[in-house]
């Protein structure tokens, strides 16, 4: 495995970079007011609940609206595949392609991620990642990703013929079900802590996760959520977990610990909670006449 201070070196971009398709404009809808998020930073905020997700398995659990949800890798190198949904009405849930477009498909502080359609809203911020400064390594490789989504016990007996029930869609599953939830409101992922990128030939590739004990990634609940999150069996993602020198990787996993903050009260001011887009879900229903020709 490599260490972070080896894996973490910046590369310089060998061509100029097209604009990126999203911009924000100063006082629009993806212009972050940091001074407001930076205020939790360096402050103790009450701890109102606190667990460990052994490995190999899932869990879900409630974030109030105004709250701090901090996910610590607690004994080692962990991957965990993150699913968000709004709390009250799961249809709203993270949406992983359009968060992609209008923030980048690595995730840090200041980036948020939005729900799906017809509700486009930030379910949340990130307010804190200690591996913030990973940046980009030598084969393009970044944190938080969401370029991939979780594996699944169905890919799994696709290319290996056999059943595995611990997979990240799996625990995920088992994990919302006392929230009413089923299998078909598990959802793509944010990837916490994987290092992944695209190779020379567009491809998918993940690295050894470059997390270490006390790590964490912190986000602020814009509005009441419930989370779920799987402690990848793929462990810290340094066996591979397919191919001819897959193995069982076990011996490479360990727990994540989960802690939801409740900031001072103070903290707050001025903060106003996102509304749902302002779209009126007509969809063109009553046609205009366009004009033809000229």
């Amino acid at each position: 495995m490599t260490s972070r201070t080896e894996s973490a070196t910046t590369v310089a971009p060998t061509a100029s970079k097209a604009a990126a398709a999203y911009q924000a404009t100063q006082g629009g809808a993806l212009d972050v007011d940091r001074a407001f998020y930076d205020r939790f930073a360096g402050v103790r905020h009450e701890l109102v609940d606190s667990f460990e997700i052994p490995i190999r398995s899932g869990r879900a659990w409630t974030v109030p609206q105004g709250h701090l949800c901090r996910i610590v890798t607690v004994e080692g190198p962990q991957v965990g595949d993150l699913n968000v949904w709004n709390l009250h009405d799961p249809r709203e849930r993270m949406w992983a392609a359009r968060t992609r477009q209008l923030q980048r498909a690595h995730l840090s502080t200041y980036d948020r991620v939005w729900s799906t359609l017809p509700f486009l809203r930030p379910l949340l911020t990130v307010t804190a990642d200690t591996l913030a400064e990973y940046g980009v390594d030598g084969d393009g490789g970044r944190v938080h990703d969401l370029l991939g989504t979780r594996c699944d016990p169905y890919v799994n007996r696709m290319l290996t013929g056999e059943d595995f029930d611990f997979h990240c869609h799996s625990n995920l599953v088992r994990a919302v079900l006392p929230y009413g939830l089923t299998e078909f409101d598990v959802h793509d992922v944010l990837n916490v802590f994987q290092c992944t990128g695209l190779n020379d030939d567009d491809q998918y590739f993940m690295k050894d996760c470059p997390a270490r004990v006390g790590d964490h990634f912190e986000f602020f609940a814009e509005t009441d959520l419930l989370c779920a999150l799987s402690t990848c069996p793929g462990g810290d993602l340094s066996v591979p977990l397919w191919g001819p020198d897959a193995r069982d990787p076990l011996d490479v996993c360990h727990p994540l610990g989960i802690e939801v903050l409740r900031p001072d009260a103070a903290l707050l001011d001025g903060w106003v909670p996102p509304v749902r887009a302002a779209y009126r879900n007509l969809h063109g229903m009553r046609r205009p006449e366009f004009a033809e020709g000229g």
